[in-house]
């Protein structure tokens, strides 16, 4: 959700780190953005945790990658 929200209010990504700990948003505010980036018309539960599960494996990949880090620079920039 952390990362969706700041994507569609076009915040800058490439200097955010998911942080568990940080409750953001309700719980309706989550799913109705999760139903918008899903991809499906009408998806079951099934679908979006797949979704869910799919995201976060992503992202967690990606802020564990160097050429992901804020620490590579302008290099890599929006990557």
């Amino acid at each position: 959700y952390q990362y969706l929200s700041r994507y569609k209010r076009k915040k800058d990504l490439d200097h955010f780190l998911f942080i568990p700990e940080r409750t953001e948003g309700t719980e309706k505010e989550c799913l109705k953005l999760l139903l918008e980036f899903c991809g499906r018309h009408n998806p079951s539960w099934t679908e979006l945790s797949n979704f869910t599960h799919f995201l976060n494996f992503q992202l967690s990949k990606c802020e564990k990658s160097v050429f992901c880090s804020p620490a590579v620079g302008a290099d890599f920039q929006g990557f």
